[in-house]
């Protein structure tokens, strides 16, 4: 056998123990899953309900998708580089000149550092999206509370192009609740750093100043209130809320949105001065047309080929 099949082979086995090991974990859970879904079905038969941060976690996992990817491109692209090359050099019976090395190499530098440029922003953007579902969670939670004393509670309400993270609906009336997860300035001493003041039209934090919750807020509330009115055929009014959970909340003022910490939303409720108060018939209506919007989550696990799952 001569020495430039000896490469050939050679080179064909590098890249064959590159790729083997991943086709072959897919071949295997597809296999898997076929026989699994196969001989079992989902006793679940409708959409589940929407939870807390469900369009937050939607997107850490879309994120987390692409981050494997592009650490199974540093992984494979380098080494299949290196094994064309080694393939070519063999088939020409030379070495590649150092051009084209150096263009390659160039090349391989460049793509490797846009990946870890793209992995950063994905990190930080991750960072982001879990300190949202923790916000999220936390005052989902608190919020279910409230189901005790008789109101009903929906997460992560689908809108026009946005969401509203949660919905409360009681006989004291209905609530927008908007939360947002702000981080803490480590360099700060205790309280300090946990202490944002409202003055009606604004939120001091010791780091920035801001209006855009509140006005987000309020606008949240406004389309609910219209889409609440149409599809019952009854003027609803909603009350926007703004939560901030881990924050304590300096008010120097009242203004159109509610402004709690986490905490703070058990007494929910007992506030004055908010919408009407419902009858139960509304009360009932208003709940119906939430959960027909919010119901939209599909089980993983059921089959979707199973004409039984629809």
């Amino acid at each position: 056998m001569s020495a430039v099949v000896q490469s050939l082979l050679l080179a064909v086995a590098a890249l064959a123990l590159v790729f083997s090991g991943p086709l072959a974990a897919y071949w295997f859970l597809m296999r898997r899953k076929r026989a699994a879904r196969a001989e079992r079905r989902s006793p679940l038969t409708r959409n589940l309900l929407r939870a807390p941060g469900q369009q937050l976690r939607e997107q850490l996992d879309d994120r987390m998708t692409d981050m494997a990817a592009d650490l199974a491109a540093l992984m494979v692209v380098p080494p299949m580089v290196v094994a064309f090359l080694w393939i070519d050099a063999a088939w020409r019976g030379r070495s590649p000149s150092p051009g084209v090395l150096g263009v390659v190499g160039v090349a391989l530098v460049g793509v490797i550092g846009v990946t870890i440029v793209h992995m950063r922003r994905r990190s930080a953007e991750m960072d982001r999206l879990r300190l949202g579902v923790d916000a999220e969670l936390a005052v989902g939670q608190e919020l279910d509370q409230l189901m005790r004393r008789g109101a009903v509670v929906f997460h992560d309400l689908p809108g026009e192009g946005f969401n509203i993270d949660h919905v409360v609906v009681a006989s004291q009336g209905v609530f927008a609740v908007e939360t947002k997860g702000y981080s803490k300035r480590s360099s700060l001493p205790g309280k300090a750093a946990a202490r944002v003041e409202f003055n009606g039209q604004c939120l001091r934090f010791p780091h920035r100043q801001t209006s855009a919750p509140l006005e987000q807020s309020q606008r949240q509330a406004q389309w609910l209130s219209r889409w609440l009115s149409q599809a019952t055929g009854d003027a609803v009014a909603v009350t926007p809320v703004l939560a901030l959970p881990g924050w304590f909340v300096d008010r120097k003022g009242v203004g159109t949105v509610r402004v709690y910490s986490g905490l703070e939303l058990a007494k929910l409720l007992d506030a004055r001065g908010g919408s009407r108060g419902l009858g139960p018939a509304e009360l009932q209506r208003i709940a119906h047309q939430l959960e027909q919007r919010c119901r939209n989550v599909k089980p993983s696990y059921r089959d979707e080929e199973s004409p039984r799952a629809a």
